[in-house]
């Protein structure tokens, strides 16, 4: 049996027809067989469907977010055994994507959509917190003060011990009888 060259040419185009189907049927066109998920800036899809032909397996593609074409490192190939194939794309920027997985036989597996969210936004302790805080209860942080500090609360016990003896040598003396 003979195979008719434009039956070959025309591969191509059916896998390119499959692949934009998957697109625009997001999460509804999801397949049993794909899974995708996040972990802060990496996504990464699993899949069993697949089977390898001269050792590829295919590809799984990322679209959407800031790039909505194929561009360098959004089409990777998958990787992995009979059992599960997965592929990951790493640093990708917030935003909301398609996930696609088509097999090495040009049948697609599955797509499903995936959000990439925004970073935690990261507080310093310091922030939180005055940066030297009251030294309460008994003792007390000395550091940090000058010599024109202690003269000033030296100062401030002099006076009011002076005041507390002026006070007491003005009391009335009682009575005797």
């Amino acid at each position: 049996m003979r195979i008719s060259q434009p039956l070959l040419r025309s591969v191509p185009v059916a896998a390119a027809a499959a692949l934009a189907l998957g697109v625009a049927a997001g999460p509804a066109g999801a397949g049993p067989g794909i899974s995708v998920a996040t972990s802060g800036s990496t996504v990464s899809v699993t899949t069993s469907a697949c089977s390898a032909v001269d050792g590829d397996w295919g590809t799984a593609s990322l679209f959407g977010g800031d790039r909505p074409d194929l561009g360098p490192g959004r089409q990777v190939p998958l990787r992995g055994t009979s059992v599960s194939q997965s592929a990951a794309w790493r640093g990708v920027t917030p935003g909301t994507y398609t996930v696609v997985v088509v097999c090495a036989h040009y049948l697609t597996a599955g797509s499903q959509s995936v959000v990439v969210p925004e970073p935690p936004a990261r507080t310093s302790p310091a922030a939180s917190a005055p940066p030297r805080g009251v030294a309460g209860g008994l003792g007390g942080d000395t550091g940090g003060h000058g010599t024109a500090a202690y003269a000033v609360g030296g100062a401030l016990a002099a006076a009011a011990l002076a005041a507390l003896g002026g006070v007491l040598r003005r009391r009335p003396k009682p009575y005797r009888l």
